[in-house]
């Protein structure tokens, strides 16, 4: 069971087709910012069988499924593990939030071996999988005006940002917000957002607002150009033997 979700995941994961390596929850739980009717993010990877990969079927890589149990609404998805893994060596950031997540619903040997090569994969070019989301949640907090979107840019500027100057990945916003030069009216955003999943802030200073996102993407290019990480992503070849050793196990 999840500290700070009040229900039990684990028949979840017992009712999938398919044995998944590992299901963790993602979304506004993992960022630090769920609200009270907030939907539960789960995500991890399932393991197709060798023969759904080898046929004539086109394999069913990636399965999505909203429903509702214990009267919250759950999404899960869940992604073959070739997929996945292709996915991480993309420069996706996503995912290996989903992979690293403190928040476990399911885990097991692989999951932690998979964990352990993520770091590999880290680029100093991740900055642009955050800088994109960061644009995308901005045009939407600029057309509804709602918090939710206002959140995310922030987070997801401030987890490129930590990104580039430690070389680890950070999801959750009230963490980031206390470790980097955040906006000292994040605390009051997050609390406003708790109380409705699409509400917004009366009197917000979209100005100010503005100002400090453009100062956060100042801030991400400058942490790119003086990082560490590395061009190029690495450990192609022990992921490459990870996913035949656990394909060929299972």
């Amino acid at each position: 069971m999840i500290d700070n979700l009040d229900m039990d995941l684990a028949p979840v994961v017992a009712e999938q087709p398919d044995p998944l390596l590992f299901a963790t929850v993602s979304g506004a739980h993992l960022y630090g910012f769920p609200s009270q009717d907030s939907d539960v993010d789960l995500r991890g990877v399932h393991l197709l069988p060798t023969a759904d990969l080898v046929g004539l079927h086109e394999p069913e890589e990636t399965r999505s499924k909203a429903w509702v149990r214990y009267g919250v609404e759950l999404d899960l998805v869940t992604h073959d593990l070739r997929k996945f893994v292709r996915l991480m060596l993309r420069r996706n950031g996503y995912v290996l939030e989903q992979l690293l997540s403190p928040l476990v619903v399911h885990t097991g040997e692989a999951h932690r071996e998979l964990a352990a090569l993520a770091p590999d994969v880290l680029t100093s070019h991740h900055a642009h999988h955050y800088r994109g989301f960061a644009v995308t949640q901005w045009r939407l907090f600029e057309k509804t005006g709602e918090l939710k979107p206002l959140l995310y840019t922030f987070r997801v500027l401030l987890t490129g940002i930590h990104l580039m100057r430690t070389g680890e990945i950070q999801a959750h916003l009230p963490t980031l917000a206390a470790e980097w030069d955040a906006p000292a009216y994040l605390p009051e955003l997050i609390a406003a957002k708790a109380e409705r999943e699409h509400g917004v802030f009366p009197g917000l200073d979209q100005a100010r607002v503005a100002e400090d996102v453009e100062r956060l993407h100042t801030a991400l290019d400058e942490a790119q150009g003086a990082s560490a990480l590395p061009d190029a992503a690495g450990g192609h070849e022990a992921l490459h033997d990870f996913v035949v050793r656990v394909r060929l196990a299972g």
